[in-house]
């Protein structure tokens, strides 16, 4: 059974890892394994558990955290949709933005509501999730050199908006907000982190890190929240008996750690790259393969 310094610890990590581009779920299979938990190893790969009571308090707990990060930036946003369905046009960049961010929300969530149990249960080894992390780090690499990239550079040109040259993210297509929420579907797979392959595909499309970074953490924001509001029958129900306060301790510890993590990583990204989280997976993921084949 879950005890309270495993749920702190857990939760600690889902704050961080959910956020920081390094995969939580990847990280939330090989740490327990490598601590000896082998009750929350048997719990994560079960299909019925209360480790599956456990990650709804955590998701919802980071959500909120989120929510309330960037509470300014969503009341915005929803006026401005508000007043988009009023008129029947988007008229402001707040406007565009919401829009924005509900196209890209479709994919995963309809793919997290179809596919993320079964890959859940079927990945969540940590051999898998090893060799997923390591893929993360090829995949950041991957943002970096494409954001140099020529054919980049013309698209930047051709939509920037500032006397600095930069894209700005609410220039954003419809087409290209979508591109990025089918690309979070590969963050269902146990160690390619949803926070870093959105920030790929943004720097792909001409963004710049810390615009890359926001449409990353707004996006997540709806999509955890709403994967812990759909499964609040695991967290009511028999999957919770015994474990709830538990689960309240870690979500506590969850909130408070998403809460800094997003605080540090906009902070970061305003001059900052992507290569050192790049560097972190490929390490760890070579460790943990080596440790676990």
């Amino acid at each position: 059974m879950l005890t309270y310094f495993q749920a702190i610890v857990l939760g600690v990590l889902q704050g961080i890892t959910e956020l920081f581009p390094v995969s939580s779920l990847g990280h939330s299979v090989i740490l327990p394994q490598l601590l000896g938990w082998s009750d929350v190893v048997a719990a994560q790969s079960a299909q019925e558990s209360y480790f599956l009571a456990f990650l709804v308090g955590l998701h919802v707990a980071t959500a909120l955290a989120l929510l309330f990060f960037y509470r300014a930036t969503w009341a915005r946003i929803a006026r401005g949709m508000l007043a988009s369905l009023r008129t029947r046009r988007v008229e402001t960049p707040d406007a565009r933005l919401g829009w924005l961010l509900v196209v890209a929300t479709i994919p995963a969530g309809l793919a997290g509501l179809l596919l993320e149990h079964s890959l859940r249960v079927v990945f969540a080894k940590p051999l898998a999730a090893a060799a997923f992390l390591f893929a993360n780090g090829l995949i950041l690499l991957f943002g970096e050199w494409v954001r140099r990239r020529a054919e980049v550079r013309r698209v930047v040109r051709t939509h920037a908006r500032t006397d600095a040259g930069d894209r700005r993210l609410d220039t954003l297509e419809v087409g290209e907000a979508a591109g990025i929420g089918v690309a979070q579907l590969f963050a269902l797979l146990p160690g390619i982190s949803r926070s870093g392959i959105t920030m790929v595909t943004g720097l792909a499309r001409g963004l710049d890190h810390e615009d890359a970074a926001r449409f990353s953490f707004l996006l997540a924001t709806p999509i955890i929240l709403a994967a812990g509001v759909y499964k609040l029958p695991d967290l009511l129900g028999h999957n919770g008996d015994g474990v709830r306060p538990q689960i309240l301790v870690g979500s506590i510890a969850a909130a408070v750690a998403a809460y800094l993590s997003v605080r540090f990583l906009t902070r970061w990204f305003t001059t900052r790259t992507l290569l050192p989280f790049a560097i972190y997976s490929l390490v760890v993921g070579v460790l943990a393969l080596i440790r676990f084949v």
